[in-house]
């Protein structure tokens, strides 16, 4: 059987283990493996078409990595499960903070802004540790 055959036949069989797997890492040595094949159909050499195998596979795990990195960097922020939940506010207090009754529990709250209103309908905006953050729009 001729070389080239092997390299797609091998970048097959990883190809599969990676759809089994769901890692990008494999589908970049699938292509790498595609890409010896490749090499093998020009007439290269075989140390020239490992050698061209390892790099493609070395260069497309080092930018999947990069783009893995720089992926994190954008995430939007995880948003609370709370939020956009109508609270009832049982009282204020003099500093601006309130007490409200949310979940069948007292929590301790404040409102997004300082000069907020304090009537009318409050929902959560966020959660910061064990205070609630409201707001008069809905999120």
């Amino acid at each position: 059987m001729e070389a080239h055959i092997y390299w797609f036949v091998l970048g097959l069989a990883v190809l599969g283990l990676e759809l089994a797997t769901g890692t990008f890492y494999m589908l970049v040595m699938s292509i790498a493996f595609g890409a010896g094949g490749l090499a093998a159909l020009a007439g290269l050499a075989q140390p020239l078409q490992i050698t061209v195998a390892a790099v493609v596979g070395v260069v497309g795990t080092l930018m999947l990595q990069r783009y893995r990195i720089t992926a994190k960097g954008r995430q939007a922020p995880e948003r609370s499960l709370d939020a956009g939940h109508t609270v009832k506010v049982l009282a204020w207090r003099e500093d601006g903070t309130a007490r409200v009754y949310y979940r069948g529990a007292e929590w301790d709250a404040e409102p997004e802004l300082p000069d907020a209103p304090r009537e009318g309908t409050f929902y959560i905006r966020d959660v910061r540790g064990n205070k609630l953050i409201l707001t008069h729009c809905k999120p």
